[in-house]
This record gives structure tokens, sequence and C-alpha cells, in this order.
């Protein structure tokens, strides 16, 4: 926030009729201990009241809120050999992201902790959860009602409906929204006034009117930002995409990291990544030799998900395409919600208001159809099965460049094998030794190449007969094994 916003913030919290339990107003008391169980009691007392902040000011009065100033300047303190501001960050968990202002107010000293509120549990300091009641600090554990609640909160939207920048004005809001690409991805003509725009961004929550101001939420700088940079937090959960000379990262040929919004910036981020993709060398039987690698479409519908999917609350990472000689590799922070053998069938998204913009916008497809498209866009450019893995804090999608039957391992095959089987499935038809040989281009008279993938996938327990009954081979039909 620069002056003028911490003007703006320290004068609407000075006119709240009184410190309530998410505003807390001090002088001077800026023992590291105190501060820190107030850090977790504001955190913990703003998830319950909905609020996306709480504020602890140094400098105000709390009975009169009268600016009086503050010899608390938690820049020039130090716990130990510690800054003050890491000390405390330390000793938080889960580490929320609080953050410090210091400035000048008719020079007056003031100090404003801006602290967020926790999503789905309680903010402890020192190993003790804290809670604001009234105006006083006490321990969770004493309140079990009010720790349920936290616990309880759903921490889908949190993220989208959190504040990117507060007290913003209107011309403000159209400098830093992409106004146009939003009304062009909508295809609505842009209408004369700027009132109708804002209207029309408040319907859609990407704003949110304040009396004569408004603020940007998290979901309309994530995805309408003309550059994210001028949010700072986030900044951060800008894709980034890399190109390597051949199969490591030993050399880095080229590294861009996005400026737009998701979705106004979206189709650029495709082109550019498509421009670094390599050509078909080795062609199947249905494609010319200037064919692209990576079916587009598929590598669209990965990008997209890759960016709805994520898990906004993992700090400092964002997504992430790195491009290799024989693989493109698609970073997402955040273990998948869904086991990786379901991505084709099932579908739950942490940021459902997000998803539903790119899907209204036709960025991504519908609900549970996007990876079927992916699965059968690699069969149609016959390529490796694409590799979805759940990672410690993260989801990678890998797909690989064209390569013949016999160069495939062991566990190419058996995943090729699956992901053909889900795929017939949720057609409404059946995998048989056919329609394997088809996707590998097997010849007729090597049907037993394709009995033994698919005896190495039952084996592995991810498909299984439609009919046990059936004791010809000939004529056996497979399922997943969900179905």
């Amino acid at each position: 926030m620069n002056v003028e916003d911490l003007y703006r913030l320290l004068g609407k919290l000075i006119d709240l009729p009184s410190e309530n339990e998410w505003v807390e107003f001090k002088v001077n008391n800026g023992n590291p201990d105190s501060v820190g169980e107030r850090i977790s009691a504001i955190s913990n007392i703003a998830c319950i009241h909905n609020q996306s902040y709480g504020y602890l000011v140094f400098g105000v009065q709390d009975k009169t809120h009268e600016i009086i100033g503050t010899t608390f300047l938690p820049s020039k303190e130090k716990r130990g050999n510690e800054v003050l501001e890491h000390w405390l960050a330390q000793r938080l968990d889960p580490k929320i992201d609080f953050r410090i202002y210091e400035f000048e107010f008719d020079n007056k000293p003031i100090t404003i902790f801006e602290i967020p509120a926790t999503l789905d549990r309680p903010v402890k300091f020192l190993h003790n959860s804290f809670i604001r009641v009234g105006s006083i600090t006490r321990k969770l554990s004493e309140f079990p009602e009010k720790e349920k609640k936290i616990w309880r909160k759903e921490v889908n939207n949190q993220f989208e409906q959190g504040i990117a920048l507060k007290t913003v004005p209107g011309q403000e809001v159209i400098r830093l929204l992409d106004i146009q690409a939003y009304f062009d991805l909508l295809k609505l003509p842009l209408p004369s006034t700027r009132e109708a725009i804002l209207n029309k961004l408040v319907s859609d929550k990407f704003i949110i009117r304040d009396s004569s101001f408004y603020h940007i939420t998290n979901l309309g700088g994530i995805l309408l930002a003309k550059n994210l940079q001028d949010f700072d937090r986030l900044s951060r959960k800008a894709i980034r995409v890399l190109q390597y000379e051949g199969k490591n990262k030993l050399k880095t040929i080229k590294e861009q990291v996005g400026v737009k919004g998701y979705a106004s910036g979206f189709m650029g981020l495709i082109d550019y990544i498509n421009d670094r993709l390599p050509s078909n060398e080795e062609i199947g039987k249905a494609f010319r030799e200037t064919a692209r690698m990576y079916p587009e479409l598929a590598i669209r519908e990965l990008v997209a998900n890759a960016l709805i999917h994520q898990d906004f609350h993992e700090t400092g990472t964002g997504p992430i395409v790195e491009v290799y000689s024989d693989r493109i590799e698609i970073t997402n922070p955040g273990k998948p919600i869904i086991t990786t053998d379901r991505f084709i069938d099932e579908y739950q998204s942490r940021n459902e208001a997000l998803a539903s913009f790119m899907r209204r916008v036709g960025i991504c497809e519908e609900k549970g159809s996007g990876i079927d498209k992916v699965i059968a866009q690699a069969e149609l450019f016959q390529l490796p099965a694409p590799n979805f893995q759940s990672l410690e804090k993260h989801t990678k999608v890998t797909m690989y460049s064209y390569q013949t039957l016999n160069k495939m391992d062991k566990s190419d095959k058996i995943r090729a094998c699956y992901q053909h089987c889900c795929l017939k499935y949720v057609s409404n038809e059946k995998m048989t030794n056919q329609t394997l040989r088809d996707r590998f281009s097997i010849e007729g008279h090597n049907y037993s190449i394709a009995s033994r993938i698919i005896d190495d996938t039952k084996q592995a327990n991810l498909i299984k007969d439609y009919d046990p009954d059936n004791k010809s081979r000939k004529h056996a039909r497979y399922v997943p094994f969900w179905a």
C-alpha cells in the first residue's frame, strides 16, 4: 500500500464506532510476545467473522480513536539477534502473510499490522492459539465452540473472496484491470460510462463497492490484471515459462514470467508456449512432418487446469511450464484434491468462481471433460500417455513427445492402457484388444503385444474384465478398476 492507501485505511479504521474483535488500537505496548499473541487472536477471530483481514494499530487511543503517535517501530525492534518481523513470522503456525506498515500521519508515527484471516485451522503463536473476545485476548482453548467454527470453515472460494487492493478510486480500477479484454472475453460491447463498467465488475465480484471507493478482489486481480506486479500478493502467482536445451535443466534457453491476469493474458500465454514447442519429427500415420509435436488443445487445457486448480494458499510459488526437448511439464502449487487416477472422470475445484469464469468465456472445457480431451488428443497424435503426478506440495502433468511403442517402458504402456480404458468407458464404450491395438498402431497379427499390455495393466489393478465369466480373450472387454 502507498501512503494514500494507508491514510484511507487509517481513516476507515478510526471511523469505526468502537474497537471491535478484529481491529485493535494501541499506543505503544509492543512487547514481542504480546504482539505475537494478538496476531494469532486477530487472524482467528477475523476468520470467524468472515473478514479478509484484521488490524493491529499502534499510535491510536483505543477509547477515543485519537491519533497520538507511537514509539513502537517494528523495523527497529529485535528479539535476540532477529529482526522482530522475522521472529514473529517464524513462531506462527501456519505462517500467515501478515504485513507491517510504518508511516507518519500529521507528523505522528503510526504502525499498522495487516493480518490475513486464517483459512482452515487456528493460527498458533508459540504453540498456543489465541482469540479476541470483545477487547480481550484469550486462549482459544477456553472457547471450544469458536475453535470448531474455524475448523469448519471451507477453504473453497476463500482466496477468491479475499481483497487484493483496498479503497481504490473508480478511475484507478479502470487503470489496473484490463477492461477491454474483460468485455471482449464476454463478447459484450464496452459500456460508454465508467459507472456501467464498474457495475458490471461488481456483479461478477471482481470488485466490491465501499462508499465512493472500491476493493479489487483476488478474483478480479488474478483474472484481469494489466500487470500482476501492481498487486503485491498476486504477483507471486504469475505463471513462469522456462525453455531448456536438451532433456534436463542444465541450460536454460529462455525464461518468461507472466505479466497479465490469467483470463486477459491467456491466449497470449498459449501462443507463447506453442512458439517454444518443437515440431513433431517422428510422425504418426495421420500427420505431416510440419505438425506440432503436442496438440494445442491439450496444452491449452492442461495450462488452464494448472491455473484453476492450484492451491493459492501455498505461498511463494506459482504455476510453472517447463519445455524440454522430449517433454513438457506443467506444475501447479498444491496436491490434487482427488487422486490422479480419477482425473479423467472426476471433477473438484478449489477455486470454483475462478473456474466458472474461465469456462464461461471459453478458456477451458466444461466440468469433467477437459482431461478427457487431453487423453483423446494424446491418442490422436499417437503420443505416450500423459503422466499425472501428485508430489509433496505440487501437482505435475507431463506430456511426452512422440515415441514408437518399442521405445516406451512398461509403466508408459500400462499408463496408456489404463487411460485408454477410462476414455472408452466415459464414452460409453469398452476397451478391447482391437481398440488398444488401434491406440498403439499395432498390426493385427501382433495382437499378443496388446494382450501382454492388457495383462500387465490388470496386474497393476488398474483395469478389470467387464464380464469375468467370459472365457474368450478374443472377445474380452475391459473397464477401469473403479467402474
